[in-house]
């Protein structure tokens, strides 16, 4: 039952403020949008079902997430908050739109100052709204680019290779393709791994998970990054005092994000 609880409470957590839909736009381009994000989704979930049964079925398939080494297709970044540094590695040939939102909003000092709004020990912390509770944060394209973002957020990317194991940074959404900023790093130290199946999942990912993680998350948000660093500084900011609301009572705040390692998107 607790547990039950806990969740119906992460679900409350991510919720954000959708942006308005341009209702100007005749019905024909409208449904020639809406056919090509249909086929697009297609290809993308065909693509997904292959790349799940390599890494299912083969012992060889590689998960970026095991490793903390920067390899060269990664990115790095320091995230320097008020209670330490945590150092994070990011995927941009897994999850391109999330490293690339994250990455112009840092260089831009668009996280600067900015807290961590919800915090749930055992779970998740969560930031990157800059109103500060969890109604705000847009995406980079906002307003600009619909093949990228819908107007209420950019499109979800799942990975077969890479999984809300602990230490995951994924992208907050209210629903599937609403990624605006808001980010959230699985915290959860308990092992998680009792109720995964070969059938389902890898198994050095089912490995991982006995060092925490929240796989009910998996497939319902982008994950685009693994703590390398500084997990330590991550369970201080989970443990610290709540409100009613998960908000912590003393701020804790992003004071700044240096790139470690950057990334050119062509």
């Amino acid at each position: 039952m607790k547990k039950t609880l806990v969740f119906a409470t992460l679900a409350a957590s991510f919720l954000l403020v959708a942006c308005s839909t341009d209702t100007n736009k005749d019905t024909k381009t409208s449904t020639t949008s809406s056919t090509q994000t249909s086929n697009s989704d297609t290809t993308s979930s065909s693509q997904y079902t292959k790349d799940l049964a390599y890494a299912i079925n083969n012992p060889d398939a590689t998960f970026p997430q095991l490793s903390t080494e920067i390899a060269e297709n990664e990115a790095a970044i320091k995230l320097k908050t008020t209670a330490g540094d945590i150092t994070i590695k990011l995927f941009p040939e897994e999850a391109p739109l999330a490293v690339e939102n994250f990455l112009t909003h840092a260089k831009e000092n668009y996280y600067d100052n900015v807290l961590f709004h919800r915090v749930i020990n055992n779970f998740m912390i969560q930031g990157g709204d800059p109103d500060g509770n969890g109604t705000g944060g847009q995406s980079i394209w906002s307003g600009k680019d619909e093949s990228k973002d819908s107007g209420a957020g950019f499109k979800n990317e799942p990975s077969a290779f890479l999984y809300n194991i602990r230490g995951a940074l994924a992208m907050a959404n209210a629903g599937a393709d609403t990624n605006g900023s808001q980010f959230f790093i699985n915290q959860n130290p308990a092992d998680a791994s009792a109720q995964l199946t070969t059938e389902k999942y890898p198994n050095k990912i089912i490995e991982a998970y006995k060092n925490g993680g929240n796989p009910s998350l998996d497939g319902g948000y982008t994950v685009f990054g693994q703590v390398i660093e500084g997990m330590e500084i991550v369970d201080q900011i989970a443990s610290v005092e709540t409100d009613d609301k998960d908000k912590p009572k003393t701020d804790i705040r992003i004071t700044d994000i240096e790139i470690i390692k950057d990334y050119t998107f062509k």
